[in-house]
């Protein structure tokens, strides 16, 4: 299911087969798969529009930080340079599923907190080692550069691949039927810049596959983090490819080690 392309029904048989591979790995049913454990560099952004999105940081009389508070050097050293963009998912524990995401914008060396929200991750918790099937959101950097959903595309600068394909099976809860209205690609042992269902896993099956933001059910996930319809839209309009945006994501402990 490529963007703006036209396949052939045998095209979309196999992609549909990726496809259901793909929902399931963000699901809220524990036959979903997580994602591989490849961080990787990437873009920055500010909130669209970024002067007025930066401008809704609550004002602070603490002097604004040059890194991005709470993260750890081990961490901090595989956020790009190039990176002017930065949601940070902090999990409340190692087993816990419970976070709160927090998207910063840089302006010339400062890191400023632009918005947050309540957040789940995958409904086992968190884990340096992700492998498919474990329930676990892999802790790392990883960069933004797909989105996608059932919806139309809102406006987002990322590449945006709209199809009902997108929805979650019926056999699933009700309760996760719009989980994937919108979803953004986490890059996570897949290859950065292909529509989010693309089902290429260059670290193997094993490792998982198909680690998104998307909307949030009320609980724990397969591995993927979740947000509200309000925050995945505002990060749609507010991710910028030219911006290099990444989500570094874990529990607070392994973020900050």
């Amino acid at each position: 299911m490529r963007h703006g392309g036209v396949r052939s029904r045998a095209a979309a048989t196999v992609a549909g087969v990726l496809l259901l591979a793909a929902l399931s790995a963000c699901g809220g049913t524990d036959t979903g798969r997580g994602g591989g454990s490849r961080a990787v560099a990437g873009p920055e952004g500010s909130a669209a529009p970024s002067s007025a999105a930066e401008s809704s940081a609550p004002a602070s009389s603490a002097p604004a930080p040059t890194r991005i508070p709470d993260i750890g050097d081990r961490l901090h050293r595989r956020i790009p340079a190039t990176s002017r963009q930065v949601l940070a998912v902090y999990g409340d524990g190692a087993d816990s599923a419970e976070a709160v995401a927090v998207l910063y914008g840089k302006r010339g060396p400062v890191w400023e907190r632009v918005r947050s929200w309540p957040a789940h991750n995958g409904r086992k918790g968190w884990t340096p080692d992700h492998r498919l099937g474990d329930n676990r959101s892999p802790v790392g950097v990883f960069t933004l550069t797909a989105a996608g959903g059932v919806l139309a595309d809102p406006g987002t600068r990322l590449p945006y691949t709209r199809s009902e394909d997108y929805a979650a099976p019926r056999w699933w809860d009700e309760s996760h039927w719009h989980d994937f209205d919108y979803v953004i690609a986490i890059d996570y042992n897949r290859v950065p810049g292909t529509p989010p269902d693309d089902g290429e896993q260059p670290l193997g099956e094993e490792k998982g596959g198909g680690i998104w933001l998307h909307l949030d059910h009320g609980d724990g996930t397969s591995a993927c983090v979740s947000l509200s319809k309000e925050a995945m839209e505002y990060l749609l309009l507010a991710l910028d490819p030219e911006r290099d945006p990444v989500v570094v994501m874990g529990d607070r402990d392994a973020l900050k080690a």
